[in-house]
């Protein structure tokens, strides 16, 4: 009996380190989904796993986050999304590992720079911006930065903090599943 309540309390952990390991990225920070913001700058030393969230700030009507193919991306072609997001904020949960890319469709927002790719990695540590397949632009940083410390209350700091005290509770679970 006690081999099963340690199996229950060992899926327990392990489903609240899956839950606690997805973050959440306010695309663009405090300045949004909008014109101006430099994203591929945003996302360098981030590292994005599936699972976790992005969230697109912005008012509807003024911008849209559309879904699109790599050459999409490049060309700003918005006639081939993938998916539309009109209604602000929109949030995508990143489902799969790879590169993925998101425009503005509205008028020439894309060419502007409201453009944005990640890479997600399959695991933590992973991620960040997509490798370039060729020469990046003036400007455009080609290597990954040093990762930023998450802001207190931000949901990324989830996956950095929760790990010490999922430990604990593993221990203490199994500690009162043996007995």
């Amino acid at each position: 009996m006690a081999s099963r309540s340690a199996l229950i309390a060992l899926l327990v952990v392990v489903s609240c380190a899956a839950a606690a390991s997805a973050a959440t990225y306010n695309v663009g920070e405090t300045q949004g989904w909008s014109l101006g913001v430099d994203y591929s700058t945003w996302v360098t030393g981030k590292n994005f796993s599936v699972g976790d969230k992005l969230v697109f700030t912005y008012a509807t009507g003024n911008h849209d986050v559309l879904v699109v193919s790599k050459s999409d991306y490049d060309a700003c072609n918005k006639g081939n999304a993938l998916s539309t997001q009109t209604d602000g904020p929109t949030t995508i949960t990143l489902d799969s590992a790879g590169d993925h890319y998101y425009i503005c469709g509205i008028g020439t927002h894309c060419s502007g720079g409201m453009k944005l790719a990640v890479n997600v990695g399959s695991g933590s540590g992973s991620g960040g911006a997509p490798t370039p397949s060729t020469p990046s632009t003036p400007g455009t940083p080609t290597t990954p930065g040093t990762p930023s410390t998450p802001a207190p209350g931000n949901a990324a700091s989830a996956r950095y903090t929760a790990a010490p005290a999922l430990a604990v509770a593993a221990g203490v679970l199994l500690k009162l599943a043996l007995f």
